[in-house]
């Protein structure tokens, strides 16, 4: 049988367990759980699209090559996830992204995976009366704050990026509205389209994904990049900062070394946008190149 069926087999074999609510045979190490996240189009919970993400596809290999843990897969919001990995139980989140204040109790991977950036959505009949704000294409996020008095909606203790973070920060409270909830970007897409906030922050997929649930066409919404930040954001797997956790990190790191990613990145391109997509498989090989670990 060729290398590639076997691991889709695999893969299958292990959906379907998780599916079905089984946890995967075999503990000599004890219960690893995955923390997911509803993050289209890496994990997607719900619609038409559900469990077809990038991550729901390479999840179930990573599983296959760990055998010595018993894995449980568990859906959480941004907040609770967080939370969880703060706690000294084997804990892991397939999709983080590195900052040095989640470093302080959270071992991380190696390079996993490579998404586009996030950035911020406005509605367009919005982009006249924003336009002082979109310079060469992008949204200047430090002079939107200083400037206007409007809201930008964000998801609680998640990270966007150092550059967003820090702006972030910075922002008067008020500015900000922080949701803690379940199907956050839903609600604040919604809340945005009944004139609540003027800005969401996200990926453009992951937008593009919950404003279709939500019943708002994306032609409605206009993405743009945040003025300081790169094209692309490299993520990593997380586990809590325990002594088990360390040493299923060595592991992971090894499994890593080993996957293969160019169908999940096929997959992962397949959700973006014509002229994002283009750019994201033409830059593609350098993601691998000078990537130093976290």
């Amino acid at each position: 049988m060729p290398h590639g069926c076997k691991h889709w087999l695999i893969a299958l074999y292990l959906a379907a367990m998780l599916a079905s609510g089984w946890s995967v045979p075999a503990s000599a190490e004890g219960t690893l759980i995955w923390l997911l996240r509803d993050l289209p189009p890496l994990t997607i919970f719900e619609g038409p699209g559900k469990g077809q993400g990038a991550l729901d596809q390479l999840l179930p290999i990573l599983i296959g090559h760990l055998p010595e843990y018993r894995h449980q897969v568990m859906h959480v919001n941004r907040a609770r996830g967080m939370q969880m990995l703060r706690e000294p139980t084997l804990t892991c989140d397939p999709s983080l992204l590195w900052t040095a204040e989640r470093a302080r109790y959270i071992v991380f991977s190696r390079q996993a995976f490579v998404v586009a950036s996030n950035g911020i959505t406005i509605r367009r009949s919005q982009q006249g009366a924003l336009a002082a704000f979109i310079v060469d294409g992008q949204f200047d996020l430090q002079a939107f704050f200083d400037a206007h008095e409007a809201r930008v909606g964000a998801i609680a203790e998640r990270s966007y990026g150092a550059v967003i973070d820090e702006r972030l920060k910075q922002a008067d409270t008020h500015k900000l509205a922080l949701h803690y909830g379940n199907d956050a970007l839903g609600s604040l897409l919604q809340m945005q389209r009944l004139g609540r906030l003027e800005a969401v922050l996200g990926y453009w997929p992951e937008i593009r994904y919950h404003a279709m649930q939500q019943g708002i066409a994306a032609d409605d919404l206009s993405f743009y990049p945040i003025k300081g930040t790169a094209p692309y954001q490299r993520t990593h797997i997380g586990c809590s900062d325990t002594p088990e956790g360390r040493e299923a990190m060595e592991r992971i790191n090894q499994v890593l070394l080993s996957l293969p990613l160019e169908h999940v990145q096929q997959s992962y391109a397949a959700w973006l946008d014509p002229a994002m997509r283009e750019h994201y498989l033409r830059d593609n090989p350098s993601f691998f190149q000078d990537s130093p670990a976290p």
